[in-house]
């Protein structure tokens, strides 16, 4: 198994320094910056190319291969680690279904079987290979849970979360493959990276609240491992609830939405998210509609009625 898997990326690695030659799609680097990763997404789907098929071994036939290495090149990462990386990634989305169905099998405690689907080597490897890139380029970094839009949010606020890392945004703008359950270890595995790096204060935006999500069952307990290496990295909590025309807005504790508001522990941040929801959620508020029906979903499964 060993030497298959050595001969196929000594393959990789010939393929892809032969496939930097060829010619690469005009101005994606420059629509990213233009438009931004939505509009760069809505490219790659009009592209033709079967994404299900299987290219550990042979990379640069991949359909994004081309707008991988615009984008790499774009976000200053050098050519032989992106050439490098990208036969790692694959080689992961190719391995990653015989491990879910192991996990699967073996247990059913969720974080379990999150542990064993991210015992991916290819992805610990191209994590490994990328760990300088995941640098943030803002003073202090940001977690978040609730939707993409929080974690845009989180930026604009001065923080760095892991999508706005070099490698972070090449990969939230490629597809890879139709099944996100061959790429959602992949980001695991990236955001313990991630973590790993706190130097200072992380900042934690919550919109919505869920004790399984990778935020507070993955990345809270790494950084608090952490913490006890490195005192300067402190946790600010961020309650965040979105208004009708899509703005979020973050929670005081007498309940008034305004730009700022910071904790210094995960359950008074909490607490004020859930009981912001039941007492003054709109419910013809359809943006915060999920956040509004996970808290309900927790509140019932922690034996309460619904609404009381």
């Amino acid at each position: 198994m060993r030497e298959t898997r050595r001969a196929a990326e000594r393959q990789t690695t010939e393929q892809a320094a032969a496939g930097r030659g060829t010619v690469r799609p005009t101005g994606l680097a420059a629509l990213q910056q233009r438009a931004g990763n939505a509009a760069v997404t809505h490219w790659l789907q009009r592209q033709t190319g079967d994404l299900k098929e299987r290219y550990a071994t042979r990379p640069t036939e991949h359909p994004e291969w081309g707008p991988y290495q615009e984008l790499t090149e774009a976000a200053g990462i050098p050519q032989p680690q992106a050439d490098a990386a990208w036969q790692l990634l694959l080689g992961g989305v190719d391995s990653q279904g015989a491990l879910n169905a192991e996990a699967q099998a073996k247990t059913n405690v969720r974080q379990e079987q999150r542990d064993l689907r991210a015992s991916n080597t290819w992805y610990q490897e191209f994590v490994r290979l990328m760990s300088e890139h995941l640098e943030i380029r803002t003073p202090t970094m940001a977690l978040w849970s609730g939707g993409i839009e929080t974690s845009d949010y989180a930026y604009g606020k001065g923080h760095t979360p892991l999508e706005r890392t070099r490698i972070g945004g090449v990969l939230n703008v490629l597809k890879l493959h139709p099944d996100w359950r061959l790429k959602t270890p992949m980001w695991n595995v990236l955001s313990k990276a991630f973590v790993a790096r706190a130097t200072g204060p992380v900042h934690i935006f919550m919109r919505a609240y869920a004790p399984e999500s990778v935020l507070i069952s993955q990345e809270i307990p790494q950084l608090r491992l952490v913490q006890e290496l490195n005192p300067d990295v402190k946790l600010v909590w961020h309650p965040v609830y979105t208004t009708p025309d899509g703005r979020l807005r973050e929670i005081t504790a007498d309940y008034r939405l305004v730009d700022n508001a910071e904790y210094g522990g995960r359950d008074i941040c909490v607490s004020v998210l859930i009981q912001y929801l039941r007492k003054f959620h709109d419910e013809s508020n359809a943006k915060a509609t999920p956040a509004h029906e996970n808290m309900e979903k927790l509140i019932v499964a922690n034996g309460h009625k619904e609404g009381a």
